[in-house]
């Protein structure tokens, strides 16, 4: 062959790494175009697993090591990667739901599933109801032939109740009705979402590896696991269709966070119930929401599911005599915490958050304190630097 132009050269030089080497980081594999031996490998059936290296959307090596590693953290067998926790939300939603179909979503539900089942499953034919996470009564009440799947989420967003998982997945069982749980609080670590009693569990667990996974808050990614062959075939067929993809530098960082999730798990939730046990004492604080705490809702439940794990979240109810000015006074006092959304990063967030537009059945619970909610995030800070900071704002409230 003739000497072939720097371009061609560069474009398809012969040198490939040797099979067999290994490394503890994994190869990053960069792909949109996937090279085929031959025409007959591109003309072979693509495989029915969801493993398929025929382009670069549904994944790499390194896409599909990820997912077999957030698969064993969820103790499934199947998971799918998508480019968002909101999109493996979305993917969940319309793999399983057609017009005239019903979804049962907690009331405390992630805003952006609220928005999603409110928005884009109206408009696609497929009607809702929401129901309390703590009362089974009423939710085996509403469930009916035209409910095809029930979401759960433990603990709730915000107001962290713990639901009532137990009975939730019976009754739902009972009637032969799909169950998804939103598990990014919990992240495979505070309970097997697939064995939450013996026997019982749910049918799919998704989470955003954007929190707990990556813990670097740094990028945006999310899973959705399964133990059933048919329902991840389901899951992969919408994926297809939705053309959802990872990017492999995103991919390569969550990889390299898994190591060390369960110590960062750990001291945040130490960290996390130092601090709301001393929020809790506070004269200003009219209630801590934080599952760990006895007189937090849905504390029953939690022991029966997670009584080693808490998460690093909790919120606080401020006195009715302290109005939301004063609270954001004291938010924007504090200096060791960043004022921003998502959470399981190595900064401590907080955030002031108005429930009126977030709930469909109201809030007890708040309406009788009536005061202003703050949810703090706690990251990987020294505990008593942030005590000392939130002591020097509770300081700037009272002034």
């Amino acid at each position: 062959m003739s000497k072939r132009g720097p371009s061609t050269e560069q474009i398809h030089h012969p040198f490939r790494a040797p099979d067999g080497w290994d490394a503890v980081a994994v190869p990053v594999a960069k792909a949109s175009t996937v090279l085929f031996k031959d025409t007959a490998e591109l003309h072979r059936p693509r495989a029915q697993d969801g493993i398929s290296y025929r382009y670069g959307l549904p994944g790499t090596p390194t896409t599909y090591t990820l997912a077999a590693r957030i698969a064993t953290l969820e103790h499934a067998q199947h998971c799918v990667l998508t480019p968002s926790g909101l999109a493996a939300i979305t993917l969940t939603s319309l793999a399983f739901l057609q017009p005239g179909d019903e979804v049962l979503v907690p009331d405390n539900v992630y805003g952006q599933n609220r928005h999603i089942t409110t928005g884009l499953l109206t408009r696609l034919g497929i009607t809702h109801r929401f129901y309390d996470p703590l009362d089974v009564p009423a939710f085996e009440a509403m469930l009916s032939p035209r409910t095809k799947l029930v979401w759960l989420e433990a603990a709730g967003s915000i107001t962290l109740e713990f639901p009532d998982l137990i009975g939730l997945l019976s009754a739902s069982r009972a009637r032969g009705v799909l169950t998804a749980l939103d598990n990014t609080w919990g992240a495979g670590l505070a309970f097997n979402a697939f064995e939450v009693a013996p026997g019982l569990g749910a049918d799919l667990s998704m989470q955003a590896l954007t929190k707990f996974p990556s813990g670097g808050a740094d990028l945006l990614m999310g899973a959705v696991c399964t133990r059933d062959a048919a329902l991840h075939r389901q899951l992969v067929a919408m994926h297809e269709y939705l053309g959802h993809g990872v990017g492999q530098n995103d991919v390569e960082a969550v990889l390299r966070g898994l190591p060390s999730i369960v110590l960062r798990y750990r001291a945040q939730d130490a960290a996390t119930r130092d601090l709301a046990r001393w929020m809790a004492a506070r004269p200003e604080i009219a209630r801590v929401l934080h599952p760990a705490l006895p007189d937090s809702p849905g504390h029953a439940h939690w022991r029966q599911v997670s009584p080693d794990a808490a998460g690093c979240l909790f919120s606080a109810v401020f006195r009715p005599d302290y109005d939301a000015r004063r609270v954001d006074a004291f938010v924007d006092a504090l200096r060791c915490f960043g004022i921003g959304y998502s959470w399981a990063g190595p900064m401590s967030l907080a955030v002031p958050y108005d429930l009126s537009r977030s709930r469909s059945l109201g809030l007890p619970w708040t309406a009788q304190e009536g005061g202003t909610l703050v949810r703090f995030a706690i990251g990987l800070e020294d505990v008593e630097d942030l005590r000392a900071d939130l002591a020097q704002a509770f300081e700037v409230l009272k002034g």
